[in-house]
Order: structure tokens, then C-alpha cells, then sequence
């Protein structure tokens, strides 16, 4: 029994070292790259593209994530910014999506390829926290049982919504447009929007095609109250990557 206990130490530490050494390689190759890296420079989003794609060099397919600073008062109900955007070349994950829908709905989200597919059932399984799922849909009926829901589901950002598109009765769109590629985007305390566009395995021109949709997605909520630039900075990373800032003017679809 000794002998199994000193075995699984042993075995311990040689994964905490492994794990130490792997995040110091990419903490020696960040630094490197942040060293040889004109921080102060302003990149054309296609060249940002180009760099952040060059520079993700992980193991894994590193996601490319966008932040978008914006010059809204978070504090103002009516300056929050919230939407959904269907990027044109997915975003590269695979999204799990349950349904709240019964009779004819429910068998609609089955042949639209949604994951799960319930009503009450469906409830107390998320009840017991058995959460697996990415986006959660629901027919208008199903609103007083899944807002019984609200303390569970809120906090993880899966309660529907009819702003989102996630509370209809078009259950087919929803679920597909969840499954092809739609993404939500919210603005955080400090203004900032954050959102995974696409993989680094991704080619540059589908990388690019999808940060343009965001960004036209998010000047379209932009808040009628809004005083002066509505965006204020926008840095392009991967994620072990560094990151750049963009150009502003780069980012509008008829851009050059």
C-alpha cells in the first residue's frame, strides 16, 4: 500500500513538473515574441491576421479571439450592448444545443440536429446540474418552465432569450444557426466586447470575413445614447498568443 502511495506521489510530481515546463516554453516563446514585437504599432486587420496565425504555435488549435473596447456607460440600462452574430465560416467548435419544445416543436429541434430535447424532463436534469449543452433554445410556452431555470442557467449565460433569437418559435433556424456558427457577443462592466472569431487552422480570408461580421454586427446595437466614439480601441490575440492592436478603419466590410 506504501509502495502504491509513494508510486502515485512520484507520478504527481512528474506531471506538475511536465505542466510547469510546458508553460514556461510558451511563457520563454510569448516573451521572445512580445521582445521582437513593436508594441506601440497600429496593424491593418489582414496583417493582424496574418501575424496572430504565424505566431500560434500551440500544440492545440488556438482559438483567435477579438476585444472590441467601446465607449458606452455600462452603468446606463439603456447603453447595454447585446446581440448575436452568425459568423460567414463558423466559428470552428462544435456547439451542443438543447431545446425546450414539445409536440410538433420538439420534433422539429430533433431533425434540426439539436442535442437535447425536452420539457420537464429536460428541467430537472439541468436542476441536478447536468448542463451539456452550449446554447439553450426555447418555444415561447416553454418560457414559464425554463424561467423557473433563471438561478441555474443565468450565471452561466445559457438563459433564453428573445433578443438573442433563442426564445422563437422558428426552433429549425435557431438550432441551426446555433450549430453553423452564431455567436453571442456582450459588452462587460469596463465596455469591452470579447469573442472568439474563428481557429488559427482557419485561412486568413475566412479569419477576416468573420471579424468583419462581428464588428458590423456590433455597430449595428450600438445604443442610440451614445456620445462620442462609439469604438475606441480593438486588439486582435490568439489564445497563447500576443496580442495586436487594430486599426479601426480596417474593420468596416468595404474596407480596403
Amino acid at each position: 500500500m506504501t509502495e502504491k502511495k509513494e508510486t502515485v506521489k512520484k507520478e504527481s510530481k512528474k506531471g506538475a513538473k511536465k505542466a510547469k515546463a510546458e508553460k514556461s516554453r510558451f511563457s520563454k516563446r510569448l516573451r521572445a515574441t512580445r521582445t521582437a514585437q513593436d508594441r506601440t504599432k497600429t496593424w491593418a486587420l489582414a496583417d493582424a491576421v496574418k501575424f496572430i496565425k504565424h505566431n500560434a504555435t500551440a500544440k492545440f488549435d488556438e482559438t483567435i479571439e477579438i476585444a472590441l473596447n467601446l465607449g458606452i456607460d455600462t452603468k446606463q440600462t439603456d447603453q447595454n450592448v447585446r446581440g448575436m452574430c452568425s459568423l460567414p465560416n463558423g466559428t470552428g467548435k462544435t456547439i451542443r444545443v438543447a431545446v425546450f419544445a414539445k409536440g410538433p416543436k420538439a420534433e422539429e429541434a430533433k431533425k434540426a440536429g439539436a442535442d437535447l430535447v425536452g420539457d420537464d424532463d429536460l428541467a430537472q436534469k439541468v436542476l441536478k446540474g447536468e448542463i451539456n449543452f452550449d446554447r439553450c433554445i426555447a418555444t415561447p410556452d416553454m418560457m414559464p418552465l425554463v424561467g423557473k431555470l433563471g438561478q441555474v442557467l443565468g450565471p452561466k449565460g445559457l438563459m433564453p432569450n428573445p433578443k438573442l433569437g433563442t426564445v422563437t418559435m422558428d426552433v429549425t433556424g435557431a438550432v441551426k444557426g446555433a450549430k453553423g456558427g452564431s455567436v453571442e457577443f456582450r459588452a462587460e462592466k469596463a465596455g469591452i466586447v470579447h469573442v472568439g472569431v474563428g481557429k488559427a487552422s482557419f485561412d486568413e480570408k475566412k479569419l477576416v470575413e468573420n471579424i468583419r461580421a462581428l464588428y458590423e454586427s456590433v455597430l449595428k446595437a450600438k445604443p442610440s445614447g451614445t456620445k462620442g466614439n462609439y469604438f475606441k480601441k480593438a486588439s486582435l490575440s490568439s489564445t497563447m498568443g500576443p496580442g495586436v492592436k487594430l486599426d479601426l478603419s480596417s474593420l468596416a466590410k468595404d474596407a480596403a
